[in-house]
């Protein structure tokens, strides 16, 4: 079984379809709103998901780009997610414009011959990102909708090295007992609150640096086309149906992100190829090779 976290904050209509396309009765399925955006997109989507009874909302959030508010929401989910269902061994997280480039069918096989593997990006920091340190040695503070940085440089913790990689990530049951619930878990939540864009290193530092995970596939199964965004960041861009034999033939799990009203023919297109793919060719053909 696979737990899925979807994070949204718009678009209610593309959620439905993403929803409807990784939906499966033996799955669990918790959905986040972002506060900002409003009761009535959340209103919308509680509707839809009442005739789902293996579907959830979890208690809305304000979420803020660069904030830990992110992490926090993350491991929210992963703790209700574990509250409410002992049978799932894997944990998704999912943008509200993100979809997948495979069958569910398939997800579920591939995920279940190989139930002890860590599906995430998480890089060395120091070695091949540093420049990015700044992020998690200048404090960073999060205060309703702003983040401030006041300039003021503090120690990495002792004995750990910092990683990073992407918010996104199909990691074990195991992990997410770990940063939820272990006490070795706490001082990496109280560090990382502290840090700028924490949701790209937090979960990796914590999984590198102890014994609480299998084995890491440094592959997290997305499909990004990632571009520059300013001096800070890159950003996914937004697929479109230029690029539908490409992510069709991809041996990713997922891609993101996309946009239905700038191009909703690349979903369609997807969807069509989903609903078509023979039952006796869903068996998973490929996996990521790099293990670490």
């Amino acid at each position: 079984m696979i737990a899925y976290l979807i994070l949204v904050h718009r678009y209610p209509e593309q959620f439905k379809r993403l929803f409807k396309a990784i939906y499966h009765p033996l799955n669990h399925y918790l959905v986040h709103i972002d506060k900002n955006s409003g009761a009535a997109l959340a209103d919308d989507i509680q509707e839809f998901l009442s005739e789902y009874p293996n579907a959830r909302m979890l208690k809305p959030q304000k979420a803020l780009w660069g904030g830990y508010s992110l992490v926090n929401i993350e491991l929210r989910g992963m703790a209700q997610l574990l509250e409410e269902n002992s049978a799932w061994t894997h944990f998704i997280n999912l943008s509200g414009q993100d979809f997948p480039l495979k069958t569910q069918e398939f997800i579920r096989q591939f995920l279940g011959k190989h139930p002890e593997r860590e599906y995430i990006l998480a890089a060395n920091q120091r070695d091949i990102r540093p420049d990015t340190m700044h992020r998690v040695l200048d404090i960073c503070f999060e205060f309703g909708s702003r983040i401030f940085r006041p300039k003021l440089s503090r120690k990495f913790l002792e004995g750990v090295t910092p990683h990073i990689g992407t918010q996104w990530m199909i990691v074990s049951r195991r992990f997410c007992e770990f940063v939820c619930i272990a006490k070795a878990a706490r001082r990496y939540k109280r560090f990382y609150r502290n840090s700028f864009i924490a949701d790209e290193g937090f979960f990796q530092t914590v999984m590198m640096n102890n014994d609480c995970h299998g084995q890491i596939v440094q592959d997290d199964l997305r499909l990004i086309d990632w571009i520059p965004d300013g001096d800070i960041k890159l950003r996914p861009r937004t697929f479109t149906s230029a690029d539908t034999k490409h992510l069709i033939a991809s041996h990713h799990l997922f891609a993101r992100k996309f946009d239905a009203t700038e191009d909703d023919v690349v979903l369609r297109d997807i969807e069509r190829h989903l609903q078509a793919v023979p039952a006796v060719f869903r068996q998973p053909q490929a996996q990521p090779a790099v293990l670490c």
